[in-house]
């Protein structure tokens, strides 16, 4: 088995945070790194890293992600991502917080798609798949490129702010109006809840023709994976438990994602990626060490992360190089920060 492993936020964003990254037991991932080969590349979101190893590049993610929630409409029409947003000033700038910073009902996010549709219908159509994913399909396609949601989440966006085309922008802007003086918004304000006062359009587009993979079938829960997987026509499946039951399953040329630690970085959650990141290491790293010349030929690591796309391949014979030093995280992540820098 040649096993590839997708792991964005592998490296926690800030190499001098000690409280997170200090004191971490991680035998297996950091043995594994010590003895890899490793290349650095440009960073990129994580999305794009995923599309781009089955060969969708440029990706048109809004009607993939859809394909991915189970929804045949996603093969009609021109879709983008329209996901709940809340803006805010601080320090004098804007500031946007995602639905996965917040309490949202499904309850509530039809209300408000069903009110946006009945005002905006000429525009297009709203559709909500799950109270934090909505989708938009455009009458008239638009070109609107912005980044993906998960670099811009938690962080100042002036620089952000959508542009291309005009009316997209204008229309954009009308919708943030609306969405101000919406009864939903009244209560959550009422009750002291951030309110959904704008959207992330992003990723717009047609679902391309399928495309001739490298993998013999994806692994992940993530509805992005799962659409871009069925886009190129592999299998796709939850990730188990465990590197074992991966084994026992799986063919001869897996992608499995694990992205359990995105949205630890994406809300600041230093302790909840601690914990995460041992747990991989308990259930994957340290046992890829073990089955790599055995169930495993060959590894290739993809890390996704502030310090640009990381990639470390090994083969059977690596697990013969025990002179690599194993390095602690934080002096990892010192090393990544400094290579980074322009």
């Amino acid at each position: 088995m040649h096993l590839t492993l997708l792991v964005p936020e592998l490296i926690w964003p800030e190499p001098a945070d000690q409280f997170t990254l200090g004191k971490l037991s991680l035998p297996g991932l950091e043995t594994l790194l010590a003895r890899a080969r490793f290349e650095h590349r440009p960073r990129r979101a994580f999305e794009q890293a995923l599309a781009s190893s089955l060969n969708l590049d440029p990706a048109p993610f809004g009607p993939l992600r859809l394909l991915g929630e189970g929804c045949a409409e996603a093969r009609d029409g021109h879709w983008l991502c329209a996901d709940p947003v809340h803006l805010r000033f601080h320090h004098e700038r804007i500031v946007l917080a995602d639905a996965g910073a917040f309490e949202l009902s499904e309850n509530e996010a039809r209300q408000i798609a069903a009110s946006l549709n009945e005002e905006f219908g000429d525009i297009g159509h709203f559709h909500v798949a799950e109270a934090r994913r909505w989708y938009l399909r455009l009458h008239t396609p638009l070109a609107h490129h912005v980044d993906p949601l998960s670099c811009v989440a938690g962080r100042r966006v002036d620089d952000e702010l959508p542009k291309g085309d005009s009316t997209l922008n204008r229309w954009l802007n009308e919708v943030q109006m609306f969405l101000h003086g919406h009864p939903i918004n009244e209560q959550r304000q009422a009750a002291g809840q951030p309110i959904i006062n704008s959207l992330w359009l992003w990723g717009g587009g047609t679902l391309p023709a399928p495309t001739n993979g490298c993998f013999s079938e994806i692994w992940s829960t993530n509805p992005l994976a799962a659409g871009v997987a069925l886009a190129s026509e592999r299998p796709v499946h939850a990730v188990p438990a465990n590197l074992d039951a991966l084994t026992r399953q799986a063919g001869a040329t897996p992608l499995v994602v694990l992205d359990t630690l995105l949205p630890r970085v994406l809300y600041e959650d230093g302790e909840g990626w601690r914990t995460q990141l041992t747990q991989l290491d308990a259930d994957w790293f340290a046992p890829l060490g073990k089955a790599l010349g055995r169930q495993i030929r060959s590894i290739e690591l993809i890390a996704p992360t502030i310090f640009g796309e990381l990639h470390y391949t090994l083969q059977a014979s690596d697990r013969w190089k025990f002179w690599k030093r194993a390095r602690p995280l934080p002096e990892l992540a010192q090393q990544l920060a400094e290579l980074a820098q322009p």
